[in-house]
């Protein structure tokens, strides 16, 4: 089969011929149809990624396709499943084997495409927002980094959960992205004085943060009385730092967020959170947005749309197994 692999780290990964593999006992063997890429796909190419596994390995964290063998003492999903797994890597490869815990049926009204874009995206918004900032109706949520594959999920999610929702993002074809994901007011990243707009908007309850650097900065300086900061991530490349004596004038909370993480130590939490979110989509209340679709053969071209933020939403790429 072929497989998007990283060699040695810090070397780019490329499209190889490898076995086929077996699923061990407790896995299923899925026919990938397509999988989603994500920041930490280039965070682990250079080892810079929490959860980087040894090289060599293959690159794509979430994948949908067809459940195509079991192995032993697995009974369910049966073959012919259409399932979307979070494994963490493996995924840009005609076929990959996953613990079958793992496997999520996905809705009969749900595309192999929108499949690959929905766990991590908003499984990572809904878990924020709900179990770690416990976000209220009512509240002001500020989306840092709106248009890309997180924050446009987090928009999306804090509408229905009631929040009054700023987007930042640059330029005008990112926020009228951010605009149609439903939010309520639209700031440029690129505005002089970010602390100042949202200031005069009355300030914030919630930061939703994956870009970190100085919009992380601005936004705390923003916040209101007992608001809860989620550090995301830092696409920017800038890890801010928080002086914490400053956390005590107003009672904030700064919080570190990954969402991978309670897979390995209360994986209920992803669980309950993924059925809550796969009623929403089959209602109608969530619409993947997937700016690019890419066959396997171009995923170094969807890596660099990341890295050079010319996506909105998620890239995703397709996968046709010989």
């Amino acid at each position: 089969m072929r497989a998007f692999q990283v060699s040695e780290i810090g070397s780019p990964p490329k499209l190889l011929d490898t076995e086929r593999p077996e699923p061990a006992s407790g896995e299923v063997r899925i026919k990938i149809a397509t999988c989603g890429l994500n920041f930490a796909d280039i965070l682990m190419q250079s080892g810079q990624y929490q959860d980087t596994p040894p090289a060599p390995f293959t690159l794509g964290m979430e994948i949908a396709g067809t459940i195509d063998s079991l192995g032993e003492d697995v009974t369910a999903p049966a073959i012919g499943t259409r399932v979307a797994v979070f494994g963490g890597q493996g995924g840009l490869a005609e076929y990959g084997c996953y613990d079958a815990r793992l496997a999520l049926a996905i809705p009969d009204s749900m595309s192999m495409t929108e499949a690959a874009a929905f766990q991590i995206a908003y499984g990572t918004s809904h878990v924020a927002l709900g179990y770690r900032a416990n976000l209220q109706a009512g509240e002001t949520l500020l989306v840092l980094g709106a248009a890309g594959g997180v924050g446009l999920t987090a928009v999306e999610i804090g509408k229905l959960m009631g929040a009054h929702v700023i987007a930042v993002a640059r330029g005008a074809d990112k926020l009228e992205v951010a605009r149609k994901a439903g939010a309520d007011h639209l700031i440029d990243a690129g505005v002089k004085d970010l602390r100042g707009a949202l200031k005069a908007l009355g300030g914030v309850d919630v930061v939703y943060d994956p870009v970190g650097g100085d919009l992380f900065k601005a936004a705390f300086r923003a916040c209101n009385p007992e608001a809860r900061i989620l550090s995301i991530g830092f696409a920017s490349g800038d890890v801010p730092k928080v002086q914490t004596n400053h956390l005590l004038v107003k009672n904030i909370d700064v919080m570190g967020f990954y969402w991978g993480g309670y897979m390995k130590f209360k994986p209920s939490v992803i669980t309950d959170s993924l059925r809550q979110l796969f009623k929403w989509f089959e209602a109608g209340k969530l619409r993947p947005h997937v700016s690019h679709v890419l066959p396997l053969e171009q995923a170094s071209e969807g890596i660099e749309l990341l890295r050079s933020r010319k996506s909105t939403g998620k890239v995703v790429i397709e996968i046709s197994a010989g």
